[in-house]
């Protein structure tokens, strides 16, 4: 990857990747999303996150995990072709001392990405190369039926998970939905800066949710956080998704 070219009048960074995309940050896409957040225990979910990061706690014993299904139809102006991507997120608090709900939501609270298959290696060069993404080549079947969607994830060819989530309606969001985003690049925890503008919805706590784990290693990570059966939120949007350059967390 080329050392970044920054235009001083609109502040904004041109990398080429090593497969050969010359894209421009921030990075806008287009994209379709639908997540889940569901309870986790506490003392698994800490051990995902580093230093520096505190999980979000849902009682004296449990945490969170987020599994997000993304179809990206357009990234940087078709600079790179349209991929999949299947993220576990653990939410996290950078500030130790607002580890629970308490804290400023949703733009107080990020979002650690511990696993991140995507279908493409441009995608998967985009997302290591200039933040730190854990990304993966890996299959993701995205399918809808009805108002449930469906995601089913392989990774060198053994089956990740299949989730089902119901998806709950959407509405235009006005201003943007702004969070962020934690990465590991070269040792230094990062943080991304993320905002979404289109229809979004969100619901909470309910049953339209089911996941089966396969028998891929990762799986076998998140059998030992004894993950929750019920959805305690449902997300799901479609708009323009915007992914801000990384600085390190320890950064005012």
């Amino acid at each position: 990857m080329e050392p970044p070219d920054t235009d001083e009048v609109s502040g904004s960074e041109r990398v080429t990747l090593s497969t050969g995309q010359t894209v421009t940050l921030p990075l806008s896409t287009r994209a379709t999303m639908t997540g889940v957040v569901i309870s986790a225990a506490l003392d698994g979910v800490r051990k995902l996150l580093p230093s520096g990061l505190s999980p979000v706690r849902l009682g004296p014993r449990r945490a969170a995990v987020t599994f997000l299904a993304v179809e990206y139809h357009s990234v940087d102006g078709g600079t790179v072709e349209p991929y999949n991507e299947f993220g576990v997120l653990v939410p996290a608090f950078r500030d130790a001392s607002n580890s629970g709900f308490r804290g400023r939501l949703p733009g107080g609270v990020g979002g650690y990405v511990w696993y991140l298959p995507v279908t493409t290696e441009p995608a998967r060069a985009l997302g290591v190369e200039i933040w730190g993404y854990p990304k993966v080549t890996g299959e993701i079947d995205i399918t809808d039926s009805g108002s449930r969607r469906q995601t089913t994830v392989s990774v060198d060819g053994k089956h990740l998970l299949t989730v089902e989530i119901g998806r709950p309606s959407s509405l235009p969001v006005e201003p943007s939905v702004r969070t962020e985003s934690y990465t590991v690049q070269d040792g230094t925890v990062l943080k991304e800066p993320l905002s979404f503008e289109g229809q979004f919805g969100v619901w909470p706590l309910s049953t339209q949710l089911s996941y089966t784990l396969g028998s891929h290693p990762r799986a076998d990570a998140l059998r030992e956080l004894s993950l929750g059966n019920r959805a305690l939120v449902r997300c799901h949007g479609t708009g323009t998704f915007e992914i801000h350059p990384g600085t390190p967390i320890d950064r005012r």
